[in-house]
């Protein structure tokens, strides 16, 4: 199947959804149609990623639920703000806030990835009651310092190629400790994710350079009291995922979590590090387990 062909059938099984921030930022998700008779589920992407990333996620849950995957600001097609101090965990709940207002979302699930989880546990306080579920992909109240070296090492720093096949390499160079086993064509498809081509012909990253001026701040990764945050979520199903070779979620952290927790699981990815993709052979029993559990008819 062509290029031009793939992308028109992933076209044709999302519709682009836009709504406005309070700061007035336009802000853009890729909405999966599914039943209207239980919460849809909300994919919240890590800190330089965008809605592409849960593509094959979305369409292992549609069209049974309806699936929404976001950019969050300064991302993919979402609008780049003028005040880069809005690019923190709190401005980007907030944001999804607004979405849940604008579409009339009462209650949801989410789906986060590392920062998407951050704003999924920042969510439980500000929405009580309204989560049916979450699942927090290779992130917890607690980050390690390895990792956030590493992202700061790289989040902001211009990066453009010539080809989609030299960006894939580039990408791998990046990444192949997290994904030891992965095969170019993995690669090129994640170049495709986190690239765009802009109209000078190059392959450039997609998303604003400034989201790492908060980031670089002590505590701009997080909140205050991630472990209080957390807490928002007993009561409701919630899927810890890890990658074993994470440098951003311990093993000791994925632990803690699920015993602070009254309803929560822990798989642990092989051969992976920050962060899984979801679609692994191991996360794909206790997602469909999580989302029949998190999935309690609208009108309960």
């Amino acid at each position: 199947m062509g290029v031009g062909r793939q992308k028109a059938q992933a076209m044709a099984e999302f519709r682009d959804i836009y709504w406005w921030s309070a700061d007035g930022l336009r802000l853009h998700a890729h909405d999966y149609p599914g039943a209207a008779d239980v919460p849809p589920v909300l994919c919240l992407p890590g800190l330089t990623r965008n809605a592409r990333d849960f593509a094959d996620v979305a369409r292992t849950i549609a069209p049974g639920r309806r699936v929404i995957a976001l950019d969050f600001r300064g991302r993919g097609e979402s609008g780049y703000a003028k005040d880069p101090m809005t690019y923190v965990p709190l401005t980007y709940a907030q944001d999804v806030v607004a979405l849940l207002a604008e579409q009339g979302i009462e209650r949801f699930a989410c789906i986060g990835t590392s920062l998407g989880g951050i704003v999924t546990m920042l969510l439980a306080g500000m929405v009580p009651g309204r989560i049916t579920g979450a699942l927090l992909n290779d992130v917890g109240p607690e980050i390690e310092a390895a990792g956030l070296s590493r992202i700061r090492g790289y989040v902001g720093k211009p990066s453009t190629w010539p080809t989609w096949m030299h960006a894939a390499r580039g990408v791998q160079e990046g990444n192949a400790a997290a994904y030891p086993d992965w095969t170019i064509e993995k690669w090129l498809a994640m170049a495709k994710r986190l690239y765009r081509l802009n109209s000078a012909g190059r392959i450039v990253l997609d998303y604003d350079m400034k989201i790492a001026e908060p980031f670089r701040l002590p505590g701009g990764e997080a909140g205050p009291d991630m472990w209080r945050a957390l807490a928002g979520l007993s009561g409701v199903p919630v899927l810890v995922v890890r990658g074993a070779a994470s440098d951003i979620l311990s093993a000791d952290v994925a632990a803690r979590m699920v015993a602070a927790l009254a309803d929560a699981a822990l798989v642990t990815v092989p051969r992976v590090g920050h962060a899984p993709m979801l679609d692994e052979p191991a996360v794909q029993p206790a997602l469909q387990h999580w989302l029949a559990r998190s999935g309690n008819r609208v009108a309960d």
